[in-house]
C-alpha cells in the first residue's frame, strides 16, 4: 500500500481525525457514532483541563486520500508523578484490518513517546484512565453503553501482533434490577442503615450553591476511594468540574447520590441512562441530531450504566456497598430502567467482583483489555 502519515496541526485536521472513525464501521450495526462537537472538546488542548498536565500528538495514515488508520500518543505527567514510572499511552486507535498500517501507527506513537523520555506504551486510553479505556475483546454482539468503548473483532490481533501484551482486563457486568436484590441483601442493607445511621441524599441539581458543594464532596470521595486502584490518577479540581459539567445535562438526579454515615459522607453512586440507545440513530454525529433524538426517543431507554460506585477506605469493610447496590436498583426501577451495566471493573478487584456476582446476581458479559509493551 502507498501510505502517507500526517500529524494533526489544525482544527480542520482535528475534525478530519475525528470524522475518520466512520471509515471503520460502515457496515457495523453496533457502532454508536460519537458526537463530533464533544470529541473536539475532549481533544482540544485549550478546552480540556487534562492537557494542563499532559501532552498529546495525533497521527493519521492515509492511502489514496482516505484515512485508513489513526492513533494518539499521550504523555500524562500526573500519572508518572503518582506512580513513579515512565509510562506513555496510546489512544483513539482505529485501523483497517491491515497489519502494515497498524504497525506504522504504533511505530509513530512509540517513537513520539520515546522522544519524551518514556519507556513503556500502554493503552488504549482515550485519553486517560478517567475517560474511555480498553479494547473490547469479548461481547461484540451488543452496542457499547454510554462512555464505553467499542471496536471491530480484529483489533486485539493488530495490537498483539505489534508487540503489545495484556497488562489488565476490565469487566462489564449485566444486571437485571428486578431480580438482583435477594431477600438476604434486603435484610442486610436494612440492618446496616440502622447500625451505622446511614442516610441517602441525592446530589442537588437544581440549587447551584448546593450542587457545587455536593460536587466537592464527590471529588473528595473519588480521589480517596480510588487512589489505590491500579493505574488510578487523581483528577484535578478543574478536571472533576469539567466532567461534572459534561454529565449534569444527561444525568438523572435520583441516580446520583451520596450516602452519609452519622452525617458524614462515606460513599457515592453515579449511574447514567444509556443514551447510546438513542444516539445510535444520530448517524451524522451532529449535536443538533443528538439533542433531537434525546428529546424524541428518551422514553425508549430501558437500561442504565452504573458508572461510579465507591466507599471511602475507612468505611469499605462495613458492607455499605450493599446499600448503594440496593438504592441503585430501587431508583432505576422507578424510572423503568430495568437493565443495567456495571462498568468498568478491574479483573482483580475482588471486593467489587464478589459483590456484583453474589449480591447482585450480575454476570460478566463484556471484557476489555489494556495492553502494554516496553519501547
Amino acid at each position: 500500500m502507498d501510505l502517507k502519515v500526517t500529524t494533526v496541526k489544525s482544527k480542520s485536521d482535528l475534525v478530519k481525525f475525528i470524522k475518520s472513525q466512520w471509515n471503520f464501521y460502515q457496515n457495523d450495526k453496533y457502532f454508536i457514532p460519537p458526537i463530533i462537537a464533544d470529541r473536539i472538546k475532549l481533544l482540544s488542548k485549550d478546552r480540556n483541563p487534562f492537557f494542563k498536565h499532559a501532552e498529546m500528538e495525533l497521527f493519521m495514515v492515509e492511502s489514496d486520500g482516505k484515512v485508513v488508520g489513526r492513533i494518539a500518543a499521550i504523555k500524562n505527567d500526573n500519572h508518572n508523578i503518582i506512580h513513579k514510572d515512565k509510562i506513555g499511552f496510546f489512544g483513539f486507535f482505529e485501523c483497517i484490518d491491515n497489519q502494515e498500517v497498524a504497525d506504522l501507527l504504533f511505530q509513530k506513537a512509540t517513537d513520539w513517546l520515546k522522544s519524551k523520555g518514556l519507556t513503556h506504551a500502554r493503552g488504549p486510553l482515550n485519553p486517560s484512565i478517567n475517560d474511555e479505556i480498553g479494547t473490547l475483546i469479548e461481547g461484540f454482539d451488543d452496542s457499547p453503553q454510554i462512555l464505553m468503548t467499542y471496536n471491530p473483532r480484529y483489533y486485539p490481533k493488530l495490537i498483539e501482533n505489534a508487540g503489545f501484551a495484556k497488562v489488565k482486563d476490565l469487566f462489564a457486568y449485566k444486571l437485571h434490577y428486578r431480580d438482583f436484590a435477594t431477600d438476604k441483601m434486603k435484610r442486610l442493607q436494612g440492618l446496616l442503615r440502622e447500625k451505622y445511621k446511614v442516610t441517602v441524599r441525592e446530589v442537588n441539581f437544581k440549587n447551584k450553591k448546593q450542587f457545587l458543594e455536593d460536587i466537592e464532596t464527590l471529588k473528595g470521595i473519588y480521589n480517596k476511594a480510588w487512589q489505590m486502584n491500579w493505574g488510578a490518577v487523581k483528577m484535578t479540581d478543574e478536571e472533576f468540574d469539567y466532567l461534572a459539567a459534561d454529565l449534569k445535562p444527561i444525568a438523572e438526579q435520583s441516580l446520583v447520590y451520596i450516602i452519609d454515615v452519622k452525617g458524614k459522607p462515606a460513599g457515592f453512586h453515579i449511574a447514567l441512562p444509556d443514551l447510546n440507545q438513542v444516539f445510535k440513530y444520530n448517524r451524522s454525529g451532529s449535536m443538533i441530531g443528538a439533542i433531537w433524538h434525546m428529546l424524541t426517543k428518551k422514553r425508549t431507554i430501558n437500561r442504565v450504566r452504573i458508572m461510579v460506585l465507591g466507599v471511602l477506605p475507612e468505611y469499605q469493610k462495613l458492607g455499605l456497598d450493599a446499600i448503594l447496590y440496593y438504592e441503585s436498583g430501587e431508583r432505576a426501577d422507578k424510572l423503568k430502567l430495568n437493565d443495567a451495566e456495571a462498568s468498568w471493573i478491574l479483573e482483580d478487584n475482588e471486593m467489587m467482583n464478589k459483590g456484583l456476582t453474589t449480591s447482585m446476581n450480575g454476570k460478566v458479559y463484556k471484557k476489555y483489555r489494556v495492553y502494554e509493551k516496553a519501547i
